[in-house]
């Protein structure tokens, strides 16, 4: 809640007043995972280092793809060692962001969303444990006896120890908007194709202010798909492909649609 200003006249007084804030605590969560290599595998190469990592990229890929699915779906609620995505703090079209949640219509179990994040230390960012490492982490932890998957006995493994923690913070709700109830089923033709311009205009309206950081639209392939049929159709002036640093980018109203497939179209409808 902002706080209300005086309006003072000469010798008059001014009243103290104050903003209205909920106190929220946001947790990290450790996200880890051992990679084994059979050692006699990695020395056949001729390049153990090079070839322990092409193996290894699997569990890279894995960690990536969890922390992207928590960023929208994790639930301390019911994963208490994760971190709260944003599906879990904008699902309710009677709470106090509600304002910030546009409901598409959709119905049944075949939805999906439309996000529109705002970035920056004042509206929304990812936190890491104080005195721990920013990124993935990657520990070599050498060559040692280890079981068998068939239960066969032991053998001589390189191994790898992976981690990434990381947190979530929406420290301004206002600046996050989410579109739901998206029905995958209804995305197939031009005018469906129209009405998620249209959310989208609603949605980038909802924002106070765009400047105050890097905002950014997140989608799933499903509906980039149908984004970029709408460019060639030519549905919107608002939808178009720029370049941005020598590569080209999807733009809506000047801000970056970006795909992510963790996205999933199995929401359920948010009442």
């Amino acid at each position: 809640g902002l706080p209300t200003p005086t309006w003072r006249k000469l010798y008059g007084g001014v009243q103290p007043t104050k903003s209205t804030t909920a106190q929220v605590t946001d947790s990290c969560g450790m996200l880890e995972d051992l990679a084994y290599c059979d050692e006699a595998l990695a020395n056949l190469n001729g390049n153990a280092a090079a070839f322990r990592l092409s193996e290894d990229s699997a569990h890279i890929e894995g960690i990536s793809q969890e922390i992207a699915s928590s960023m929208f779906y994790a639930n301390e609620a019911t994963e208490p060692e994760a971190f709260t995505g944003f599906a879990p703090r904008f699902n309710s079209l009677s709470a106090q962001n509600a304002d910030n949640i546009i409901s598409a219509s959709g119905a049944g179990d075949d939805n999906t969303s439309i996000w529109l994040v705002v970035w920056g230390p004042q509206t929304t960012f990812c936190i890491y444990p104080k005195g721990s490492k920013a990124g993935l982490q990657q520990t070599d932890m050498g060559i040692e006896l280890v079981d068998a998957p068939d239960s066969s006995g032991k053998y001589r493994a390189y191994r790898t120890h992976y981690r990434q923690d990381v947190g979530l913070v929406v420290r301004d709700w206002r600046y996050v908007v989410r579109i739901a109830n998206i029905d995958v089923s209804d995305l197939g033709t031009v005018a469906n194709t129209k009405n998620l311009i249209t959310w989208m205009i609603k949605a980038s309206e909802r924002i106070p202010v765009l400047g105050r950081g890097r905002a950014a639209w997140y989608v799933n392939r499903g509906i980039r798909e149908n984004l970029r049929l709408g460019i060639l159709e030519k549905v919107s002036s608002n939808l178009s492909w720029e370049t941005v640093e020598g590569k080209r980018v999807m733009m809506f109203d000047g801000i970056p649609v970006r795909r992510c497939d963790a996205i999933t179209n199995s929401e359920a409808v948010v009442a």
